[in-house]
């Protein structure tokens, strides 16, 4: 047995001390049994048990962040730099499967942390960067792309984050971009107007000439994300919003997904147990016990998170999602610490309730379980998502994975109709041949991807409201809550000189860049 909050029991202290000097009585002495059991509980014991290996459906992302000296300047609170990594976090919470590789760069490109699904090690690896140990002040953004066109990744996708620095080639971004096929998409860090750039003294920054230095966004990356096909988003109002449209610019490339293996750590949770006995000997001592059976059944049958505050917020969220409210609904989402099973399906339902159905169906996916009746329930809105989306025959694949698992008449009866639609589609595409629905789905998912995704896709699980493809048919909502993973955590770790080295490389030669 292990406990996830040990500092919990230093409430103890206080405790052994009340507990000296007592009253010889006895509801004072089970009072502090009990307080003794809740503090128990808090620290939240647990049985560990063996990892268990589990395939997903992960994406190839690069996430390249500017570590620049003008990155420092405040035209965007709290400052660039900053607002770059609170976005990057934004994007790690948002993208649980894929698999996401960090380069920071600035002449020279480092190498933060390699892909990998633990996106805590990501997270640990970008607050360990000391931007004051980088000696170099300039950006390269030919360098950066040059670096990415060796990686050994198939599909290259590059989320940069910069205020585009130094002038440069566009012409040779351009021809790099494409040789090595490269997709980016570009989150431009910086005003039109502007901003001064502060020193580590508090004073301003000045050229050798004396005159103030203003950094300003580079026009050329607009430039550079229309010419090569890309994405070009300028700084939202909060990072949850630019993770946000940062995801949405994903969504309409065309990536495929692999499978990939994930250790997730299973806990069994025993902080239910001292719960148990302080209400018991609560009871026993006030009153007749039988007026707590109720809520003792509620408590030991509940799979919600363990966590205090993040199951309050989760059920604000389920307050807030039944009444309509799906923004507020979405708000106490984000306020979760840990991200938890039952969140990401009220996630996923209020994403397909806004008619957000490529974000619900890659949430639904995400989700696992062992129970055929829960995966009978996940190919059954995955189904509603692509019959929403006009792709009849992938909605017919899934809808016919969930009668294989089981008779369910919604889903035969969706089955039908989109069958219908699928009829109806193809005889007005005969008649005025307009852009083929296979197209509009590519956008999100190619046909290969999704046949690797249905002969390697293991062990799901979702819940989500929705119904058919038409307005004919019928809506239902099936929310199954399952207990949460457990996520590691990583000790945080400086990186050592010598990856410093690396990124300073000839800094020596720079010229006020500026």
């Amino acid at each position: 047995m292990t406990l996830l909050y040990p500092a919990f029991l230093w409430l103890l202290v206080p405790l052994a001390i009340l507990w000296r000097y007592r009253p010889k009585r006895l509801d004072d002495t089970v009072h502090l049994l009990i307080l003794a059991l809740l503090i128990l509980a808090l620290a939240r014991p647990v049985l560990e048990s063996r990892p268990l290996k589990a395939e997903i459906q992960s994406r190839d992302i690069i996430v390249a962040l500017d570590a620049s000296y003008s990155m420092h300047a405040t035209d965007i609170a709290p400052n660039r730099y900053r607002y770059a990594k609170e976005t990057i976090n934004q994007l790690l919470a948002s993208n649980h499967t894929d698999n996401i590789m960090l380069i920071a760069f600035t002449t020279n490109p480092l190498l933060l942390s390699p892909p990998t699904t633990d996106h805590a090690l990501v997270s640990v690896a970008m607050e360990s960067l000391n931007v004051d140990d980088i000696l170099t002040h300039g950006t390269s953004l030919k360098r950066l792309f040059e670096k990415i066109a060796t990686l050994p990744i198939q599909e290259k996708t590059v989320l940069l984050m910069t205020d585009g620095g130094d002038k440069e080639n566009l012409l040779a971004l351009e021809d790099i971009l494409r040789e090595n096929d490269i997709s980016l998409v570009i989150l431009a860090l910086g005003t039109t107007s502007g901003a001064a750039v502060a020193k580590k003294d508090g004073s301003l920054l000045k050229d050798s000439e004396g005159n103030l230095v203003i950094s300003r966004i580079n026009p050329q990356l607009e430039t550079l994300a229309r010419q090569t096909g890309g994405s070009y988003i300028t700084t939202p109002s909060s990072p949850q919003e630019a993770a946000s449209q940062l995801n949405d610019a994903l969504e309409t490339l065309t990536m495929e997904r692999h499978a990939a293996s994930k250790i997730q750590q299973q806990n069994i949770e025993l902080y239910r147990i001292p719960i148990l006995l302080a209400i018991i000997l609560f009871g026993l001592l006030h009153t007749r016990a039988v007026k707590f059976l109720l809520p003792l059944a509620l408590l030991w049958g509940n799979q919600a998170n363990a966590s205090i505050f993040d199951g309050y917020r989760l059920q604000q969220a389920y307050t807030h999602y039944q009444n309509g409210e799906y923004n507020a609904s979405r708000q106490s989402l984000d306020t979760i610490e840990t991200p938890s099973l039952q969140s990401q399906i009220v996630k996923a339902n209020i994403y397909y309730k806004e008619e957000q159905y490529t974000k619900a169906a890659a949430i639904y996916r995400s989700i696992r379980t062992t129970s055929p009746k829960v995966k009978q329930l996940l190919y059954y809105h995955l189904g509603n998502c692509y019959a929403k989306t006009k792709a009849y025959e992938k909605a017919a694949k899934y809808y016919i994975k969930a009668l294989q698992l089981g008779e369910d008449g919604d889903a035969r009866y969706n089955l039908r109709l989109v069958a219908l639609r699928k009829n109806e589609a193809a005889n007005k595409l005969q008649s005025a041949r307009p852009t083929s629905q296979g197209k509009s789905a590519a956008k999100t998912m190619t046909d290969e991807a999704e046949k690797k995704k249905e002969s390697k896709e293991q062990q799901n699980t979702g819940g989500g409201g929705g119904g058919g493809g038409s307005k004919k048919s019928k809506k239902r909502e099936k929310v199954t809550l399952l207990k949460p993973s457990q996520e590691t955590t990583e000790k945080k770790q400086p990186p050592s000189s010598k990856v410093y080295d690396l990124i300073n490389k000839g800094y020596v030669h720079e010229k006020a860049p500026w």
